[in-house]
């Protein structure tokens, strides 16, 4: 239905464009004398835009777009700025992160260790005695150039005295200060918790260092429930730095400690009209037996994608289907059983006989080809193909299984890991396959979320820091394509999103630099000077 609704738009707008320029409304904004790549399908470079209403009216040339000025129009002069379309991130933990936005520095892009201890010193004194900051993820210990480490207990009591500081580090470490250890119920004579390494120094002292996953969940047990309206302002200000940074739209895949306060905290401001990102997100479960199996297939009817609109919206089901075959981030192998095996298909085909998207989670390759045999499975029964089901990161990804996926129609998210030292996605591969896919981040715990840092990775190979870690890259225009275009398709919006086209939204960004033009390593440090979304300005840094 989206899809024929969206048909009658884009036919709407095409036949008011046979009608003289003067027998049409004025356009509300036009933007001139500008760069305007439009990611288009033959990626077209224009020079003007026209805006009517929420959508694109026309592009063209400076004369082409003087037509639709009205008395009324708002002109901004782009002054030869390079206009690119929104850009879309299509693996994300944003309404989950956005729960403790309040409290949360963040290291993003920060390459000196120094730094990033008076990033956390300044959020100290802004705080009041006795709250909590934290660093939830983004960041790694090989990105800091001049000391490539962690935080020490004692360094973090110098610049917090009066706060507990923590640091989570990806999903297996812990760095706190003595307030925050306090907080967790780690003295030096406590025993090990279970799942838990309490690093100590030589006098048997806590370095302040906590190994092992559970640490991660036990810190966000001690940080509490937010109150409703706090966590609707969280909401509303994680979406102005997302749109700071350039991000118009995002899909969520839920993720360990998703709730569903999270998504109601979007919900209410999207009610309130308060939303500046169009956020899409799928529905997360992490059934780990049988029985649990057995529970979901009988409540799959309830999952009823497709009921929001163009700024919120349940898109499907995942990233995880059977937990216990959820790959850990920095494994090296996997080993899927048959019987573990059987359960996710089981769930696949429930998914599949429901008409439901389904995002699945797989790096290794054992993860990716014990998957693919259960969706060709699945589509024997059910076929799959209209779906437009998905694997996201393929770290491990071999030709074999692109070839699997195309007979499938099985689409690809790639996800950049610019913090980690280890080869990962082959770009190149991946781009020549013919396979649909885009590139997102998979912030915030794992990764950084400004799109350029993507962009950046994907064309330089490199990791915050400087350090090479891929070999197969690919082209800017490659890679704008797969930010932008390409991830609109995951968002089941392909008529609306993703291209700077007559009768799509007005999602835009006016950039500081050429994208197209500066020094591969530039493209780091972009950023937008003025985010449109749906023709309202979201950001604004022009004035």
């Amino acid at each position: 239905m989206r899809d024929i609704v969206t048909a009658f738009v884009l036919l709407a707008v095409a036949l008011g464009w046979s009608k003289p320029a003067s027998a049409q409304a004025p356009a509300d904004i036009v933007l001139f004398n500008g760069k305007i790549v439009t990611v288009d399908d033959r990626f077209t470079i224009a020079e003007a835009l026209a805006i009517k209403g929420e959508r694109i009216l026309a592009v063209g040339s400076n004369a082409e777009i003087e037509k639709h000025k009205g008395p009324l129009t708002r002109v901004l002069d782009l002054g030869r700025r390079t206009v690119i379309p929104g850009l879309i991130d299509n693996h994300a933990h944003y309404m989950r992160a956005a729960e403790y936005w309040h409290r949360e520095v963040r290291l993003d892009g920060v390459t000196s260790h120094r730094e990033a201890l008076e990033l956390i010193k300044h959020k100290a004194s802004e705080s009041k005695p006795g709250e909590w900051v934290v660093v939830l993820g983004g960041w790694s210990e090989e990105q800091f150039v001049d000391e490539p480490r962690g935080f020490s207990r004692t360094e973090l009591d110098g610049i917090a005295p009066d706060n507990p500081v923590a640091l989570q580090l990806f999903y297996f470490r812990v760095y706190a200060n003595t307030a925050a250890l306090k907080a967790m119920g780690i003295e030096p004579t406590t025993p090990d918790p279970t799942g838990i390494k309490i690093e100590k120094d030589e006098k048997g002292q806590p370095t302040g260092a906590l190994n092992g996953g559970p640490a991660i969940g036990l810190l966000r047990d001690k940080l509490g429930e937010v109150a409703r309206d706090k966590a609707v302002e969280n909401a509303r200000l994680l979406m102005r730095d997302l749109n700071k940074m350039g991000i118009t739209a995002f899909q969520d895949q839920g993720g360990t400690g998703m709730k569903a306060s999270h998504i109601e905290a979007f919900r209410i401001a999207h009610d309130s009209r308060q939303m500046t990102v169009r956020s899409f997100y799928n529905y997360y479960e992490e059934p780990r037996s049988a029985a649990d199996v057995d529970n979901l297939i009988a409540r799959m009817g309830e999952i009823k994608p497709f009921q929001g609109d163009d700024w919120f919206d349940l898109t499907g089901y995942g990233e995880t289907l059977y937990f216990p075959l959820h790959d850990a981030l920095l494994a090296k192998a996997a080993n899927p059983s048959a019987d573990a095996l059987k359960l996710w298909q089981r769930l696949g085909l429930a998914l599949a006989q429901n008409g439901i998207h389904l995002n699945v989670h797989a790096q290794l390759r054992g993860s990716i080809e014990g998957f693919l045999t259960a969706m060709e499975a699945i589509n024997k029964e059910r076929p799959i193909k209209g779906l437009r089901w998905t694997f996201s990161h393929l770290d491990q990804a071999q030709p074999q299984d692109l070839e699997r996926m195309k007979r499938l129609n099985v689409y690809a998210q790639i996800h950049s890991r610019p913090l980690l030292t280890y080869d990962m996605p082959p770009l190149r591969m991946i781009q020549d396959s013919g396979i649909p896919w885009g590139l997102g981040s998979d912030a915030t715990a794992v990764t950084p979320s400004s799109p350029f840092t993507t962009l950046w990775w994907a064309v330089t190979g490199k990791m915050i820091g400087g350090r090479q870690v891929l070999r197969q890259t690919i082209s800017r225009e490659e890679a704008l394509i797969a930010h932008t275009r390409a991830n609109a398709v995951f968002l089941f919006q392909e008529g609306n999103l993703g291209s700077l086209a007559p009768g799509k939204y007005a999602d835009l960004l006016v950039l500081d630099r050429d994208y197209l033009t500066v020094p591969a390593d530039e493209i780091l440090a972009i950023k937008p000077l003025l985010t449109m979304v749906g023709g309202k300005t979201v950001y604004d840094a022009m004035r």
